[in-house]
């Protein structure tokens, strides 16, 4: 089995992870470490989560130097979805629904997916864009708000700075633009029904890497 390297973070525990696939897990990935990950000879990579502004991401270039150097490298839920979308036609392969929203143009700022989180346990301390607009879809799919209560509440997340972006901060927000029972029913659907959009797409990744690993 070739040697198995993961970029993780706040997307999905390092524990949930290792139920899946037993891999090198590293910290989000900065600019660099996808390359040192290929010289040092890893077979596959999985990017899923990496840095945005704290320093610089991981550049294009060090990607196409892992696809050179023969590693097969796979991008989900974060910043694996973000530069799958703009590396697949390289040869980079992109797995999840945010990735094929990023590729269909249904999302383009790094801001859908950025959000912040402890450097010692990477969890999350606030919620990222793409979480809130597809759980605002669902909610408006379901008859649960109406439409313009989901383009106004989503308006109103996307005001919020990504470090502060948090379900609550976006219903304060929305108090006086949204009518009250829609706002009363989106908390019942969040409480009965929320989703993490970016975890889902982190599990079929290593699942996905589980089953080309498999095969080799």
């Amino acid at each position: 089995m070739p040697g198995i390297v993961v970029f993780l973070g706040p997307s999905l525990s390092q524990a949930r992870a290792e139920e899946i696939l037993k891999a090198d897990y590293r910290p989000p990935a900065k600019r660099g470490d996808l390359y040192s990950a290929a010289k040092e000879g890893a077979g596959i990579i999985c990017l899923i989560d990496g840095v945005f502004f704290q320093e610089c991401s991981v550049a294009h270039k060090e990607i196409l130097y892992a696809l050179e150097a023969g590693a097969i490298v796979l991008g989900a839920s974060s910043m694996g979805a973000l530069r799958a979308s703009e590396m697949d036609v390289y040869g980079m392969e992109g797995v999840g629904r945010i990735y094929k929203a990023y590729k269909g143009g249904h999302l383009v700022s790094d801001d859908e997916v950025a959000l912040v989180f402890d450097p010692f346990t990477w969890e999350p301390r606030s919620e990222p864009l793409v979480n809130i607009r597809f759980n605002l879809d669902l909610a408006w799919q379901q008859g649960v708000i109406s439409n313009s209560a989901r383009t106004r509440l989503l308006r109103c997340a996307e005001s919020i700075y990504f470090p502060e972006r948090t379900y609550e901060r976006m219903m304060e927000s929305a108090v006086g633009r949204v009518p009250e029972k829609d706002l009363q029913a989106f908390r019942e659907f969040l409480a009965r029904e929320k989703r993490d959009f970016k975890m889902e797409d982190a599990i079929l990744a290593l699942q996905r890497v589980k089953e080309i690993a498999n095969a080799v």
